[in-house]
């Protein structure tokens, strides 16, 4: 009686931070909900018995990717109103593939039953001497690993393309110039000076490093020899 009554407020409560996630406004909120459905879910592995399961998902996903996710929204500079902008214009493609995915997801589930042997299954005692971490690891390594491997790929297409989406060249970096340290000569960044005793580099106006003007963008670089002379 109190498993299921503990599994009906945990579900209920991961049914409805998960549609906070997506209906918040504020994306840090969104974050904040997401790590709530997580707790819940770890909530329901622990009650189905999969204590590995419930333990990978806080520590892997609330403990380093909810955090992530967290302090890399907090960090960017998203302008709310401009994301707004575009909502009407593409509202009917979202609800074209929105609808899409609501009649792909209607015949997944009308199509959906259980398997002649799971009865069996469920009633089959367990082995004590194997864990449950043992047993979903011969499962993913040998019946699933094609799935796994897929879904590995997925994962880091996702990456990719999440890397190159936020990748912008800014005008204001501060970029590399490997012609510049190739070409420059020891009296460009050395300077010896005989300083007196018991006087400062303030005194005498020295700048350490020695500040040399980069050369604009487009002039040829010609190398020097060590004669001072020019190939």
């Amino acid at each position: 009686m109190i498993a299921s009554l503990a599994f009906y407020v945990f579900a209920a409560i991961l049914l409805a931070s998960a549609g906070m996630v997506v209906s918040a406004r504020n994306p840090v909120h969104s974050v904040l909900w997401l790590v709530l459905a997580f707790f819940n879910a770890a909530a329901l592995f622990l009650l189905a018995g999969a204590e590995f399961l419930a333990m990978i998902l806080v520590i892997v996903y609330v403990g380093a990717v909810a955090v992530l996710f967290l302090f890399v929204v907090m960090m960017l500079d998203i302008n709310f109103a401009q994301l707004r902008e575009g909502f009407q214009r593409y509202l009917p493609i979202g609800a074209t593939v929105g609808a899409i995915l609501l009649i792909e997801l209607g015949l997944v589930l009308g199509g959906w039953s259980l398997a002649p042997q799971s009865s069996g299954l469920r009633a089959a005692p367990m082995n004590p001497a194997v864990s449950n971490t043992v047993q979903l690891g011969r499962i993913i390594y040998t019946d699933y690993i094609l799935l796994f491997q897929a879904a590995g790929l997925v994962l880091l297409v996702a990456m990719i393309g999440a890397i190159v989406l936020t990748l912008r060249d800014r005008s204001s970096s501060r970029h590399q110039s490997i012609a510049t340290q190739v070409d420059r000569l020891p009296a460009d960044t050395l300077e010896l000076l005989d300083m007196p005793s018991g006087a400062g580099t303030k005194a005498t106006g020295f700048l350490r490093p020695k500040v040399r003007e980069p050369e604009p963008v487009g002039i040829a670089h010609e190398p020097h020899d060590s004669h001072g002379g020019h190939h």
